[in-house]
């Protein structure tokens, strides 16, 4: 998994701070290029979790599909 991410268990909640934290470094690894799934793979978190920690910290999502294989 990633480092610095706490192991969460279904519907735990995380105190507000550590919700910043670990929502900074996921959206530092998405702006890298990481997609939503390999965050999710990474992180051990749900979609459902990972978006959300992303919303929290302010990230634009980028359209839905990848990257398309230049013809």
């Amino acid at each position: 998994g990633m480092p610095n991410l706490p192991v969460l268990q279904r519907n735990h909640r995380l105190p507000r701070r550590e919700r910043e934290r670990v929502g900074s470094l996921l959206a530092l690894e998405y702006s890298r290029g990481k997609s939503i799934r390999e965050l999710c793979a990474e992180s051990g978190y749900t979609i459902g979790r990972v978006r959300a920690l992303l919303l929290d910290a302010g990230v634009e999502f980028r359209p839905r599909g990848g990257r398309k294989a230049s013809a």
